[in-house]
């Protein structure tokens, strides 16, 4: 990937190499309708990233596969370089998420980065909702994901970040030197929809910045690439919201090319824009599939 952003951080960990061995984690999912229900069909794991099966819990949609990316790394450290791969055949549908907030740990050489290609095939649904990201101190991170994806499905994909340990120690406020992310979405034959990247480099921007994070600690960017006619109706039900007494803002913007919506929540904790988050995927859920989103668990 071309990213300008990294050319400070070159160097070699006295550790492992970068992306060798131990360092160079994969997965690939591939998603089929058989039957009555979507299964997991194709399932390439190579460590510290690992997916055991898929289950069957969600009461509301019991043909629905739920998959956890788990790692068994406790955490993405320097030299790290991740590669994931999503792939739904026509008509399945599949929910992905991660066991655990993704830390990435503090870094004194080189950087860590994560690839994501995700493809949807006519009629096929996809829920990828990651638990957060958590930068430690000084760590360095690149992520890039790619989206194919058929003008009859539909993806809901978000991403968390929060802005360092905020309660450890005395506290670790914006003190990663760069997490940049970007995402591409296409159709399937290649014609482009839209791109998006932000580069986050706290040392050397303002983050205090009213058009960046002001007062907020903790941002959500949600994408839903869906049919036009879901995604108008969606966005008739979402308003624009600053709410200074419980701390959180959030708004919806429409995607070029009528790919969908993008909807984007800050918030001064994780709680509240994880619930911002979840109250958008309910009524994705409702509006796409015609059925509510499971109770959220005890321990969440």
């Amino acid at each position: 990937m071309h990213a300008p952003e990294l050319a400070r951080y070159s160097d070699e960990p006295k550790q492992l190499r970068s992306g060798g061995f131990g360092k160079n984690a994969s997965l690939q999912l591939g998603f089929e309708r058989r039957g009555g229900r979507t299964a997991l069909i194709k399932l390439d794991r190579r460590a510290p990233l690992l997916v055991q099966q898929a289950l069957y819990w969600d009461e509301e949609m019991p043909a629905l596969p739920c998959v956890s990316i788990i790692s068994n790394a406790g955490g993405i450290l320097q030299g790290d370089r991740y590669a994931i791969a999503i792939d739904l055949a026509e008509g399945s549908e599949a929910h992905v998420t991660t066991q655990a907030a993704t830390k990435i740990h503090e870094m004194d050489a080189n950087f860590a980065s994560q690839t994501q290609d995700i493809t949807l095939a006519a009629n096929s649904y996809l829920e990828y909702l990651p638990l957060p990201v958590i930068p430690h101190k000084n760590c360095r991170f690149i992520s890039h994901t790619r989206i194919r994806i058929d003008p009859t499905a539909t993806l809901l994909y978000s991403e968390i970040l929060m802005p360092g340990r905020k309660y450890y120690a005395s506290g670790e406020l914006f003190a990663y030197d760069l997490f940049s992310a970007a995402v591409q979405a296409e159709r399937l034959d290649g014609q482009a929809l839209f791109a998006e990247k932000f580069v986050i480099e706290p040392e050397s921007s303002d983050i205090r910045n009213a058009a960046v994070m002001g007062e907020f600690d903790v941002f959500a960017n949600v994408l839903l690439l869906t049919p036009k006619i879901h995604a108008d109706r969606l966005f008739e039900q979402v308003d624009p919201v600053f709410d200074a007494r419980e701390g959180w803002a959030a708004g919806a913007s429409r995607l070029p090319g009528d790919a969908g919506l993008i909807f984007k929540v800050l918030g001064m904790e994780t709680q509240i824009v994880r619930a911002k988050v979840r109250e958008f995927w309910s009524r994705v859920r409702r509006e796409v599939k015609g059925v509510p989103i499971p109770e959220e668990f005890l321990w969440e």
